[in-house]
């Protein structure tokens, strides 16, 4: 096996470097095609916000590739020094590039673990580099394992359980306190980053309406444009309150907004039926004091913050189980590749060596044709194949331990030359 894995990701490399190796999608097309001319290689880039990393593999180990020579191809693509480049780089080979991608694709390297996105990453990753016929028969057994591995990760343990987003834990709340929200109406206040992120959850319900309010009138026509939402004046939002049955507050307000008073007055003319406010403002927009678990369900940044944190702890615990199925699935795909990829020069030296067998065996018997009974022959013919197979038991096991240890090709070389096999090509 000669595969590479040369990259950067958010432990090794500060965003400002990141950022400057990324691949747009326009140029992603021309570094594989790029790579694949340059090294004779198989080739997949795997350009995420937290990771720029290379995976290559290549049939013959005379020229190995290594993270150098990636740091010049790097520097010449994006046009950055490679003493820049190098010092953030990488290099991961055979077994070890494989338990990565494994554990990459399984969620076990990301900043949030267990998050839901890189698996998909990983495999438009893959399916580009095959569109563009750059991956070939390793990479495309090593991706096809790592997809099937992430799988058995996240059905086998908890690693994926729960919501790690801030945005995502407020959407789970409100439909622990809703069943159905085609009946229901969205106030948005304010137009913050974290309210934008929670907005495009809460779309996902497919509310009745969805109203938004702020300071500025403009901000507020932009948000509502962008949720097929609709702009209300800011003096109109006790009015909104009143009609809204969600709640997402975020403004930059240094005081609350809505306080006990003015909740008071609104809420005596609501109808029947729970609010809940999702306030991810800080400071705080709704005075805590209106919270009553009832009619009124406020959950601010810090309420949310702890069930994130509680869901990371959550899914630490199944850490240990997630890395044990890739340390099993790596195990498994080193000896099923260094079957398939030994499998010809086995047969080989299987056939070879009983070939031999056969040429003492036979003149043997014909020379002893009646001085020994059918079962004296069946004795003697049963020691030789059992001679035979502890012969080959020993190169045999050597070149799949060595295999699996990345050795492989130098044994390899050597059984051609000890049996004489040299015709015989690895594929």
């Amino acid at each position: 096996m000669n595969l590479r894995m040369i990259g950067c990701n958010f432990r090794t490399a500060p965003v400002e470097i990141r950022e400057q190796l990324a691949f747009s999608d326009d140029r992603i097309d021309r570094a594989l095609d790029e790579l694949v001319a340059r090294y004779d290689c198989e080739a997949v880039i795997l350009n995420t916000c937290n990771r720029v990393e290379l995976y290559l593999a290549r049939p013959v180990v005379e020229q190995p590739l290594d993270a150098d020579l990636l740091a010049e191809f790097l520097s010449e693509f994006h046009q950055l020094p490679a003493a820049t480049i190098r010092p953030h780089l990488v290099e991961l080979a055979d077994a070890d590039a494989v338990r990565h991608v494994f554990r990459v694709a399984a969620s076990l390297d990301s900043m949030i673990v267990g998050e839901g996105q890189i698996a998909a990453q990983v495999k438009r990753a893959y399916e580009r580099a095959h569109q563009r016929s750059a991956s070939g028969p390793l990479l495309h057994a090593v991706f096809q394992h790592a997809f099937a591995t992430a799988k058995r990760v996240r059905s086998d343990t908890g690693i994926s359980r729960g919501h790690a987003s801030v945005s995502s834990v407020a959407v789970d709340y409100v439909k622990e306190v809703f069943t159905r929200f085609d009946d229901k109406t969205v106030l948005v206040i304010g137009a913050g980053k974290m309210g934008t992120l929670t907005l495009r959850h809460l779309k996902n319900l497919r509310p009745q309406r969805i109203t938004v309010t702020n300071r500025s009138p403009d901000k507020a026509e932009t948000m509502a444009a962008e949720c097929n939402g609709t702009a209300i004046p800011w003096a109109n939002l006790d009015a909104a309150l009143v009609q809204a049955d969600i709640v997402l507050s975020t403004t930059g307000s240094p005081e609350p907004i809505v306080t006990l008073a003015r909740w008071s007055n609104v809420l005596a003319k609501r109808a029947a039926g729970a609010v809940v406010i999702l306030d991810i403002a800080v400071p705080r927009d709704f005075d805590p004091r209106i919270h009553d678990g009832d009619r009124t369900c406020l959950f601010n940044i810090d309420d949310l913050k702890r069930i994130q944190q509680q869901t990371l702890a959550d899914r630490k615990k199944h850490i240990a189980p997630a890395e044990a199925i890739i340390e099993h699935e790596q195990a498994k795909f080193m000896k099923d590749w260094a079957r398939r990829r030994n499998g010809p020069i086995i047969a080989r030296l299987t056939q070879d060596v009983d070939q031999k067998r056969q040429e003492i065996v036979l003149p043997l018997l014909a020379k002893l044709n009646g001085r020994l009974t059918e079962e004296d022959k069946r004795h003697l013919e049963k020691a030789f194949h059992l001679f035979q197979s502890r012969i080959l038991h020993g190169p045999i096991t050597a070149l799949d331990e060595a295999a699996h240890e990345g050795q492989g090709q130098t044994l390899l070389e050597a059984l051609r030359k000890l049996f004489h096999l040299q015709e015989l090509k690895e594929e």
